[in-house]
């Protein structure tokens, strides 16, 4: 830096940064009113600013562009406080820090991120140094979770490519999918690593510039979704990717590119092979965010509905027309419009709705098999069907019990109205069987369309209405006993001895 003292009152100010390049400044003294200068302090700032956006390419060959911050709409106001601070920790301590992935997305698109990620070139250990509410988690992915009361903020290494690591580093299995991931690179590295170019975006506190790879800011800007890397070998790596892919389309209103798309159906099947405890979380993505009924459409066109849920989809082929596929748009529709009105979902029903009709076959298989009663093989279906679904999505008990209970509750509609129907709708998951009720209606028709409409009508009524609907559906329930009371066979006479 160089400091010089003009006449006129000038202070002239030379910065080299070695980071984003030659910055030039003029500084004018309150005192001064010079225009000339003036003008050569905008030239100098209009020079440098112009070329601050810069295009490269990695050594993999990936394409990066540097966005200065003139030139990007991104406000350090739109990020969350505690991302912020995480950033500016690991800065001053000497590190690289960018904001990464959805948050840099989001903003860019508009929208308001639901969490935001920070990547570092300090390794988990070095990052639980600096932060004293920091917790490391993870073994595929090493991660620092840093936390601010509810509020946690993911801190990543930035990684690198598998050359000769050991095993404890880096593992894959017979099919290319990576087991354990630990090798740490450069921000390059790192992006040629990441799944789609829209998420390959970096805030980078230093400078406030955004690094964009493969063309990620030109993916935004045309909606496209595009995978880095060869798809067949990053499918194979992580098949989550594919159900990512889907989940990324439909949230962001983007078209999966061709290169990217034309693999998924081949290679869906590789999703048998991921941990069911991490399906769970996906499945919560999936169906819980809004677009539901646009996921459940997309992946069964792409076959990636099968691995995860094979019960139903077997229903599902078997007559497409039928109440199944029906009750399956329901749910879906049903739950997407709860969430668009932030009213609550639960697991708990989502599951025991979808498994309604798996479990009705199941059961009537059973009372076939065994010549158990119908409801008896029902109680024997319920845990068969269950532990058949947590192969694949593992449904925590939380839910799994729940959602039996809602099943239970469905054979006692029609033995529950009349005066009982008081005592029932007290019952701590009335409220979601009888939803579960609405939907088979909505389906099926016929004698379940009847029962559900009494109940409505019973539900939805004031209690003046509920005494006069329980008591006429007593009455009718009272004639059909009387009824079968004439049909007793009468009582035998002994003959008189003779």
């Amino acid at each position: 830096m160089a400091a010089n003292r003009f006449p006129e009152g000038i202070l002239f100010k030379l910065y080299l940064s070695y980071d984003s390049g030659l910055i030039l400044s003029l500084t004018l003294d309150p005192c001064s009113r010079c225009p000339i200068f003036r003008r050569i302090s905008q030239f100098c700032k209009q020079l440098f600013d112009d070329n601050q956006n810069n295009t490269e390419t990695t050594q993999a060959g990936l394409s990066l562009e540097v966005v200065a911050r003139k030139h990007h709409a991104i406000s350090r106001k739109q990020i969350s406080e505690n991302a912020i601070k995480v950033l500016y920790r690991l800065h001053k301590a000497g590190f690289k820090a960018y904001l990464v992935g959805g948050g840099v997305r989001d903003i860019l698109l508009g929208l308001e991120p639901k969490d935001f990620d920070v990547v570092t070139n300090a390794t988990p250990e070095e990052i639980k140094k600096l932060f004293r509410n920091c917790r490391l988690v993870g073994r595929r992915f090493r991660l620092a979770h840093i936390v601010f009361g509810r509020d946690v903020i993911e801190v990543a290494t930035l990684r690198g490519h598998h050359v000769d690591s050991g095993e404890k580093i880096s593992k894959t299995n017979a099919e290319g999918r990576l087991l354990r991931d630990n090798v740490y690179g450069t921000i390059d590295e790192d992006a040629e690593r990441r799944d789609f170019t829209v998420n390959a975006l970096y805030y980078d506190i230093s400078d406030f510039s955004i690094h964009s790879y493969g063309g990620g800011l030109q993916d935004l800007e045309s909606r496209t979704l595009r995978l880095i890397g060869d798809p067949q070998k990053r499918y194979r790596e992580d098949p989550v990717r594919m159900l990512r892919a889907v989940r990324f389309a439909t949230k962001l209103g983007m078209s999966i590119d061709k290169g990217a798309s034309e693999p998924i159906y081949e290679l869906a099947p590789l999703l048998k092979d991921i941990p069911a405890a991490r399906m769970y979380e996906e499945i919560l993505k999936l169906f819980f965010n809004g677009q539901a009924q646009n996921n459940f459409t997309m992946m069964r066109e792409f076959g990636l509905f099968e691995p995860l849920f094979p019960l139903i989809e077997t229903l599902l082929k078997d007559d497409p027309k039928d109440p199944v596929a029906k009750m399956a748009n329901a749910i879906m529709r049903n739950t997407d419009e709860r969430v668009n009105a932030e009213k609550s979902v639960t697991p708990a029903f989502f599951y025991a709705a979808m498994l309604w009709y798996p479990l009705s076959q199941r059961a009537d298989d059973i009372a076939l098999e065994s010549g158990l009663s119908l409801y008896d093989a029902f109680y024997a279906a319920m845990g068969d069907v269950m532990e058949q679904q947590c192969q694949t999505i593992s449904i925590p008990r939380r839910f799994s019990t729940p959602a039996k209970d809602i099943w239970q509750l469905q054979l006692r509609f029609d033995r529950n109205q009349g005066t009982r129907a008081f005592k029932f709708i007290e019952h701590p998951k009335f409220r979601a069987a009888y939803d579960l009720l609405l939907l088979r209606a909505e389906a099926e028709g016929g004698n379940v369309a009847k029962s559900a409409a009494w109940w409505k009508s019973f539900v939805e009524g004031s209690e003046e209405q509920r005494s006069v609907i329980a008591r006429s559906g007593s009455k009718g329930k009272g004639n059909r006993n009387r009824s079968n009371s004439r049909r007793r066979s009468p009582k035998k006479t002994s003959k008189p001895a003779e």
